[in-house]
């Protein structure tokens, strides 16, 4: 009964290869003490996830959509993987919104990575057009964060 069920994950995952590949992931996280993992390669994509929450989903990576075309913003990016934050504490109002004028040393975000807050400044001088991101929404090193038309 249990090869049986393992062939029908196998199936669901899309083959025994993928399946062990999988095992082994969890076994690394294990091992390691990591609680998520996410990773895309070309169309695919894997998540996990330990803790009480989704076991592993394997799933095609979304579509990029199409970028707007915007002509002459500066792109303010994420410089490490993590947490977006908006405001230094959870009641406090966030450290830029739209409409808002930035200078070179202005505190845009705190980006959390690995316990530890770390303060973004725009390095750039303008006026947000656009925040890219909601806050406490996970991060990829490069995404945008933030659009700014210069001044």
């Amino acid at each position: 009964m249990a090869k049986k069920a393992s062939s029908e994950a196998a199936k669901t995952a899309g083959g025994p290869t993928e399946l062990a590949n999988i095992e082994r992931l969890v076994a690394l996280m294990v091992e390691n003490g990591l609680s998520e993992l996410d990773i895309t390669s070309g169309q695919a994509r894997v998540m996990l996830r330990r803790g009480g929450v989704a076991a592993a989903a394997l799933a095609p990576a979304p579509a990029p959509t199409a970028a707007k075309p915007v002509e002459n913003l500066i792109e303010i990016k994420s410089p490490m993987v993590g947490t977006f934050y908006a405001a230094p504490s959870p009641d406090s109002e966030p450290f830029v919104s739209v409409g808002a004028q930035l200078s070179d040393e202005s505190v845009v975000c705190i980006i959390e990575a690995m316990k530890v807050m770390n303060e973004i400044k725009a390095e750039c001088r303008g006026q947000i057009v656009e925040v890219c991101v909601k806050n406490a929404q996970p991060l990829e090193y490069g995404q945008v964060l933030f659009n700014v038309k210069p001044a």
